[in-house]
């Protein structure tokens, strides 16, 4: 989603200050106002989302002082200067310095708007880059992908964080569909070999001799380095560890044993076993298990996520409906009731599947999510309900979240638009936007 753009205006006379805010705000543009430079250099940090319209004479620190300060702090930072005339040298001297642009009064309303535009969309690129590099330098980005407010998923976003600076072998199980690869990667990219390899290997439908040319080596032709050596310094993420061969585990544990602390390469091992009865623990060596499950990880199932299951279902059918070219489907309360109790077998891989059908359904105007959770279970009567009951106050909370939720993406953040379909007053939306920590600047 775009970023909210501001513009700060700072100007030492308040009817000037007033008028550009109206009129900018009339324009669609989120504005503040200013008395004085010294007032705006203590609000305005180095990743300050918006611009600057400045005036250039102001008593104290004048417009040209505010520019280089300004300029030391964040140099992307686009500074519209307002002058007088007979200033447009001082302008000049401003853009040389590194001012977007200036204007001269009396300006033109319409010059402003179209400057005002083209200095948060160079914001806005500078701000999203500066978000790239460091999502691939700290690993913000993997992280982001693991959403949910659910206390479970707190726990694992700090369980990663713990883990990944620890730097240990980690395993991780739990049950299909719940991002278990998603958090291999999460673990590397927030610790200390993001910047080194990061490569993984599935150990399931390989015979013994395959398993072990291409993790240990040798190879006999020479032509394919052995992934240990390849990963050497980075991370080797082994998938289906339980399919991995009595020998082989023997072996592995070996290699383990003979690394140093820290270990040059690795090892994040994941446990996939489908089979009821059956444990990563009983499928593995016992010395190599406890060896690698001193760090575990234990993926949630969806099932137990509460009220994330209502916000990724949304995100999810949003994200559908653009590719598609129609609108997400509404939910009804029954449905968002039956979309919290289904027991989700599948995980976050089922809901997707029930998301996209959903909105291919609403596009053709027919079905409902009731018909798609019956459908994807063999045993229709046990899918609308899980194995443990939720309290009636969590389901309501959760249906009024994803109600405002898609309420404000469908009014783009406008508060009036939402109030009215709800029948809300503005301090009422207030605090329900306040306790389902939604926020009006993700949907402008």
């Amino acid at each position: 989603m775009a970023t909210a753009m501001k513009i700060a205006i700072v100007d030492d006379e308040q009817d000037m200050r007033q008028s550009i805010s109206q009129w900018l705000a009339l324009s669609g543009f989120d504005t503040e106002t200013f008395a004085t430079a010294e007032e705006a250099v203590k609000a305005l940090g180095s990743d300050y989302p918006g611009v600057v319209i400045t005036d250039i004479k102001m008593p104290g620190m004048d417009g040209m002082q505010f520019l280089k300060k300004l300029m030391s702090v964040d140099s992307g930072l686009p500074v519209i200067m307002i002058t007088g005339h007979g200033d447009v040298p001082m302008a000049v001297e401003a853009m040389r310095i590194g001012a977007f642009d200036f204007l001269e009064k009396p300006f033109n309303p319409d010059r402003m708007t179209e400057l005002a535009k083209k200095a948060t969309n160079a914001r806005r690129l500078t701000l999203d880059n500066r978000a790239l590099r460091r999502e691939l330098s700290d690993g913000t980005g993997i992280m982001n992908k693991l959403i949910g407010a659910s206390p479970v998923m707190e726990r694992l976003r700090e369980d990663i964080l713990d883990l990944g600076q620890a730097d240990g072998h980690v395993l991780i199980d739990g049950e299909t569909g719940t991002g278990k690869t998603l958090i291999a990667h999460a673990l590397h990219a927030v610790g200390a070999r993001a910047s080194k390899k990061f490569i993984t290997f599935a150990c399931a439908g390989r015979d013994e001799y395959d398993l072990s040319k291409r993790l240990f080596g040798p190879d006999p032709d020479g032509q394919i380095q052995p992934l240990f050596e390849e990963a050497r310094g980075g991370t080797l993420v082994l998938e289906d560890i339980e399919a991995m061969p009595m020998p082989l585990q023997a072996r592995l544990l070996t290699l383990i044993n003979e690394q140093g602390t820290p270990p040059e390469t690795r090892i994040i091992a994941i446990c996939n076993l489908q089979e009821q009865g059956r444990t990563c623990e009983s499928a593995m060596r016992p010395d190599l298990f406890y060896r690698l499950a001193a760090m575990k990880i234990t993926t949630p199932p969806l099932r137990a996520r509460g009220e994330d299951i209502l916000s990724l279902f949304t995100q999810l059918s949003q994200q559908f409906a653009e590719e598609y070219g129609c609108d997400a489907p509404e939910v009804s309360a029954q449905e968002a009731a039956q979309l919290l109790q289904a027991p989700w077998p599948g995980n976050i891989r089922q809901l997707i599947n029930v998301a996209e059908r959903s909105v291919l359904q609403s596009r053709r105007g027919s079905g409902s999510i009731t018909s798609l959770l019956l459908s994807e279970s063999d045993a229709p009567e046990q899918q609308t309900m899980t194995t443990e009951g939720k309290p009636l106050k969590e389901y309501v909370e959760a249906f009024e979240r994803m109600l405002i939720d898609n309420t404000m993406r469908r009014h783009k953040g406008s508060i009036v638009a939402v109030m009215d379909e709800l029948c809300l007053p503005r301090r009422t939306l207030n605090e329900k936007m306040a306790k389902y920590s939604l926020q009006r600047a993700d949907y402008l």
